[in-house]
Parts: C-alpha cells; structure tokens; sequence
C-alpha cells in the first residue's frame, strides 16, 4: 500500500510537471527519444509512462532546414488530429493552427528519430509529450516564434485552460476577423482576451452603432486594437466627425488603414485643426484627403507638421503652404516630404540663400520631392564646378535638380531597360517595392505581362471591392494571381460571391484561392455543396479548409464522409472535365 501511494504521488507529480510546461528528462537523455520506456526500467516497481512535456519556444533547430512537402503535409495532418481528437480543439482551430504554424511544427518534427515515417512517429511522440498548445495557436495568429517568450502565459499549458482567452478569440473569428491578424491585437492589447462574456461583443457592436459597416469596423480593430479597450476612442470619434463634415463617409476610411501602420488618433485630429487653423476649408480638405489619403494616414499626418516647419523656417507664408497642399497634394506620398527635407539640405549645404529654396520648394516640389540627391562633394566633383556657380545653375533652372539624383543599380538598369519592363517598374514601384532593390529584381522575374496588364488585373480585384491596400499586400503574398487573364479572375471571384455566397472579402485570408484551376475549385465545392445539402458538412468552412488540402487529405476528411460520397466524386470530376 505504502509502495502504490508512492507511485501514486509520482504520477500526480509527473503530470503537475507537464502541465506547467517542465520538461521532466533532458534532451540529452535516451527517455527523451523513446517516448514508451516504462519507469520500471528506470528502477521503480510497476510499469509507468513516463510523458515528456515539449516545450519549442527556445529553437531546438538553430539552422532552418527546409522540410520535404509530404513530410510536412504528414506533419500537420498528425497535429491536426491530436489537436482535434486527442485535445478537443474545435476542427477549424485545430487545422488552421496545424497549417500556420511551420516554425512550431520544424522544432517538433526535430525531436524524432531520423528514417522514420513523420506522420506515424508525430503521432506516437505526440500520445506521450504533451505540447505547449499556445505555441503552435500564438504562431498560427501571425506572431513571430522570437515574439512567444514574452507572451506566453505561465500559469496555462492547454488552450482550454484560458477559457476567457478562447471564448474571445471565437468573438473575433465570428465577426470576421481574420486569424492571421488576431496575434497583433493580442499583443497590442492583450486585456482584450479577459473581458467576460459579451463584453467583446458589445464594444464591437457599439462601432457598428456609429454608422461602420463591418468590413471598415474588422478593419479598424485589425490595424487599432487599442479601439476596443474602454469606451468608443474619443479622438477617432472627432476624427470621424471632421471627416464626415468635409463630406468624406464613414467606411471611406477602411480603404486607407494598412496594418503595416501605426495610428495615433489624437495626432491625427490636432493635424485636421492645424489645417483648419491654416484657413484649409472643408472642400479643400476633402480634395485633398480623397485623392492622397495617405498624408492623413502615413505616420498619423506627422509628414504635414514635417513640411510645414520647414518651409515656415524657409520664410514661406501660409498661403504659400496651402497652395502647395492644393496644387502638389502628390509630394505627400510616399518619400516625397523625406526627399524635400534632403533637396532641402543639400541647396543650403552649397550655400544657397533661404529665400531662394523657398521659391524652388513652393515652385518646383515636384522635381525636388521625385528622387533624393547625390553628396554635394559628389555633385560638385562630377561637374567640376564651385558651390556659387552650382547655386546660379539651379536657381536659373530648378529642374536640374533631378539630374542630381544617385545612378541605378547596373542589374536594374538592364533588367528595366525597354518601355516594356518601364511600365512593369512603375507598378512595381506603385505596391510599395523600393526602387534599385534586390526585391524588384525578383519581382521583375515573378510577375509576368506588361506594366498596363497587371495594372488592369489588379484593378479588377480592387473593382471586385476590395481596397487597394490590402490588394497590394495579397499581391506580394501571391503573386502568380497577376499572371492570370483579367476574364479569369473575374470567372473566380464571380464563382466566390455568387454561386458560393463567400464574401470578396475572405480572399484577404487565403488569397492563393486565386491561384488555384477552376476545375480544382468547382470540383471541390461542387462536393463541400453536396455534403451540406445532406448535411453531412458544416454550413460555413474557410476557403483553405477545402482548397489547400491534399487530394488525399479531402478524400478522408470530406468524400468519404457519405457512403455515396466516392460515386458522386468520381461523377463530378466526369462532369465537370466534360464541360
């Protein structure tokens, strides 16, 4: 009896140990391997499996090798179903988390024995380690692994050890949230995750009551999650306000937000009263914030404070501001206020007269704003004159200026050579790709079709309603969208919203939805549809869920649902090759 009480107390000291996420054997240590080795053997009395707690938050893999693809697949489909049929995690979390989390799964795979089969061996590991289950969740929500140390939690081992924490989670999932942007808002405002219940909701709901749709309200969470802490943010409110005076609607705003960004709101506000201040009517402002919006939105409207100051310093009057605003609204795009500031620097480093500048810089911003210039020393050096001379050239003729600009990186230059590639830099440029970089380079090679075509393709997605901040960031995701004819991805989108009642919008989470053949994805919702009707499916199931699959992968986990399930697949696919 003594003996069993003892064993007893070394169980329940075993499994607190797991629990708390403490690995119980060094990795060094033949138990770490053989995840059945009894305790017997170990010297104790009765035979005890002895369960090893992972925890991969440290890399246990300091060099990234690149894992086979079945390997992989095989990987995830074994996490899935322990996540899902061993830890009870809802299908949906369970997969998404198996697939989104490659760092996790890498770290994983790295502690079975080579020359296994890594479907079979991750699952056996799997039956006697138990896992840090918010490693793999906070990966698959978009974090970085070097981000998890400080914000995995210390008490939890298990996802469902954080009730508050999921059950808000599912809050955000059913608004339409997307997954991948949930771990920015967990780490921006993590107080978020224990509001009780319907608190989440209501905050949700009190945005919505200020006249924003959903999509623009899933937007401003996804790029502002402080909005949902406390009361609705009385600074986007006045925001909101002036805006809507300047005639400027409510869901206007959703087209302008990119998570990329920061956004001070109150920054934002004092810069709309600055303008007001400045005499900048209300017709002007909507001019001005409609067709450059991002002055507004880039670094919460600290480019106006930037250029303002300096062309104030200049000896510019106001009304020489606002008539710049009004008549060069471009410069405030991009590095155009940043390549002022240098021109700037570089007219008074050659010793030109302040009011001099001021004039170039209210008559000539947008040759001054288009390129940074060389190192005076540099310029003067090629031309073989004086800093006097230089100063008498520019003020007689401000649009040498541009001819001061640094050269373009020989590879750019033969890889951009012809009117042809031209236009495919200027889109490139356009999503945000920096020039001379070895980035465009490989752009260069990823996208396919003249600059005018990939324009006219990319338009068409944001025609489809999307905003084109977010058509920018799915198109670096997948590029080979682009390299499709205009009709064909008009056919597939059509085919989402209407015939399978998705929004446009879940295209932000899956993009490569677009990448797929029209037979894959009318074959495989074809049956999804066939499923529901008998219900046999769940009504509603991400586009990843059933496209990203293996064949092998939807056979088990959707055809073979139904005992009719294969008859009526291998007659779709007759159908649907003959049509």
């Amino acid at each position: 009896m003594r003996q069993a009480r003892r064993h007893s107390a070394m169980e329940k000291a075993l499994l607190s140990a797991c629990s708390c996420g403490i690995p119980l054997v060094p990795s060094a240590s033949p138990l770490y391997r053989l995840a059945n080795l009894p305790l017997s053997a170990a010297g104790g009395g009765r035979e005890l499996l002895l369960p090893v707690a992972v925890n991969s938050a440290a890399p246990m893999h300091p060099r990234k090798a690149r894992m086979p693809r079945v390997a992989r697949s095989e990987a995830q489909d074994a996490l899935c179903d322990y996540l899902h049929n061993t830890r009870s995690l809802h299908f949906t979390d369970a997969e998404h988390m198996s697939k989104n989390s490659p760092t996790f799964l890498r770290n994983l795979i790295a502690n079975l024995e080579g020359n296994q089969e890594v479907g079979r061996s991750l699952t056996r590991f799997l039956r006697y380690h138990p896992i840090n289950e918010f490693e793999p969740f906070f990966e698959s929500l978009g974090l970085k692994p070097s981000e998890l140390p400080q914000l995995l939690p210390r008490n939890f081992f298990f996802l469902s050890d954080d009730y508050a924490m999921l059950e808000n989670f599912h809050v955000l999932c059913n608004y339409g949230v997307p997954r991948g942007k949930i771990g920015k808002i967990y780490k921006e405002a993590r107080e978020i995750f224990g509001y009780g219940r319907g608190v989440l909701s209501s905050k949700l709901s009190a945005y919505e009551a200020l006249g924003l749709s959903i999509p623009t309200v899933i937007k401003l969470v996804a790029c502002c999650p402080s909005l949902l802490i406390g009361d609705v943010h009385r600074d986007f409110l006045q925001v909101l306000g002036r805006l809507e005076d300047a005639g400027i609607g409510h869901d206007w705003i959703r087209r302008c937000l990119s998570e990329d960004n920061t956004y001070r709101w109150d920054r934002m506000l004092q810069m709309l009263e600055f303008l007001d201040q400045m005499g900048c009517d209300e017709e002007d402002l909507e001019r001005l914030v409609r067709e450059h919006p991002r002055f507004l939105f880039d670094n919460s409207g600290k480019k106006i404070y930037v250029l303002v100051a300096m062309l104030l310093k200049l000896g510019a009057g106001v009304s020489n501001v606002l008539l710049l605003f009004s008549h060069y609204p471009q410069i405030l795009d991009g590095n155009g206020v940043k390549n002022l500031w240098q021109s700037m620097s570089f007219l008074l480093k050659i010793g030109m007269e302040s009011g001099h500048i001021a004039g170039i810089l209210c008559a000539h911003p947008q040759v001054l704003g288009s390129s940074p210039p060389k190192k005076p020393e540099a310029v003067l050096s090629n031309l073989d004159v004086g800093c006097e001379e230089l100063c008498e050239m520019i003020i007689e003729d401000p649009r040498r200026v541009s001819n001061l600009v640094p050269e373009t990186k020989d590879g750019l230059a033969k890889a951009a050579g012809g009117n042809h590639l031209h236009e495919k830099t200027i889109f490139l440029l356009k999503l945000g790709f920096l020039e001379n970089s070895d980035e465009m380079l490989v752009a260069m090679r990823k996208f396919r079709g003249r600059g005018d075509q990939l324009q006219e393709r990319f338009d068409c997605l944001v025609g489809a309603g999307l905003d084109c901040h977010d058509v920018a960031r799915i198109v670096k995701e997948a590029p080979s969208m682009l390299n499709q004819r205009t009709g064909v991805l008009k056919g597939k989108i059509d085919y989402l919203v209407r015939d399978l009642g998705y929004p446009v919008e879940s295209l932000l989470t899956f993009p490569t939805y677009l990448c797929y053949s029209p037979r894959r994805i009318k074959l495989r919702f074809s049956m999804y549809t066939w499923l529901k009707e008998r219900g046999m499916a769940k009504q509603i199931l991400s586009l990843s869920t059933i496209l990203a699959g293996s064949n092998e992968r939807f056979l088990n986990y959707f055809v073979n649902l139904h005992p009719d399930g294969p008859e009526k697949w291998e007659s779709l696919k007759k159908a649907i090759s003959s049509s």
